[in-house]
């Protein structure tokens, strides 16, 4: 008893960016495939910045999912193309991956996350390549869009964010259904072209992938979670009330213990993405 109360002194006196510190390590730890693959886009990201476009451009060709590199060398492309962001920025998908991945990862467990992820990408790329190899074979595209560049990490994310539908408790979990199948389904509506397709491909990938969540345990209540945190911004002490905190875990509590491994483009037909 005495050594734990030393321990909390101790953890106590320590500074408050070494208390920073080791909360953000916590956090990212609990997410470690996100945040990995955010550090590789990272870097890639400098990488284009800081070369000139014409080399740029060489870069990205070579690691694009068009319909040439998918029949002389799939593997490579599709897993090359998911380490480059097209358009948005590095600290846009940051915060894009800690919305979506994040609570993903941790709830599924990485390995089923990243196959969401990957089927989503796959598929997706396929079915949008497919319709453009289609496109061209009836005259409706040009022959020049078997090299269009075609990578970025959107249909992985899109997947994911379709899976989550299944995390959420019902009825609200209908209502988010609808919300990404209008978000992804205006896309095509209003922009008519394959990366859209793949948009929303991707998207009906992740609500195919139910079966790797039915074992999963957790749920989120957005309702509770929102009246749980106006009752601890009304708490008087400035702390959670009690209500609040009971309200917080029973959202989050299982869903923690799952992560724990406890039960409680550039213009043309295809675009960067």
């Amino acid at each position: 008893m005495a050594g734990s109360t030393a321990r909390g002194a101790r953890a106590h006196r320590r500074p408050w960016w070494a208390r920073a510190v080791h909360a953000v390590w916590a956090y990212v730890r609990r997410a470690p495939g996100t945040y990995t693959w955010l550090a590789v886009l990272l870097v890639t990201t400098q990488v284009i910045r800081h070369v000139d476009p014409a080399t740029a451009d060489r870069i990205l060709e070579r690691r694009s999912t068009n319909l040439h590199h998918l029949q002389v060398s799939p593997v490579r492309v599709l897993v090359t193309s998911a380490l480059w962001i097209a358009g948005g920025g590095w600290p846009f998908y940051f915060l894009l991956y800690n919305l979506f991945h994040v609570p993903a990862e941790r709830w599924l467990g990485t390995l089923r996350w990243i196959s969401v992820a990957a089927l989503a990408h796959v598929g997706a790329t396929y079915l949008s390549e497919g319709v453009l190899g289609w496109a061209i074979h009836r005259g409706l595209a040009s022959p020049r869009a078997l090299y269009t560049l075609d990578y970025g990490v959107s249909y992985a994310l899109a997947g994911v964010v379709a899976v989550l539908t299944y995390l959420i408790v019902r009825p609200w979990r209908y209502l988010y259904a609808v919300g990404v199948l209008v978000v992804y389904g205006l896309g095509v509506q209003q922009s008519r072209d394959y990366t859209s397709i793949g948009h929303f491909s991707a998207a009906l990938i992740g609500f195919a992938c139910y079966p790797l969540t039915r074992d999963r345990p957790g749920s989120f209540d957005p309702v509770a979670s929102v009246r749980a945190g106006c009752r601890r911004v009304r708490g008087r002490s400035g702390r959670p009330t009690p209500s609040a905190r009971s309200s917080v875990w029973r959202v989050w509590r299982v869903t923690s213990a799952g992560a724990a491994g406890q039960v409680p483009r550039r213009s043309g037909p295809v675009g960067p993405r």
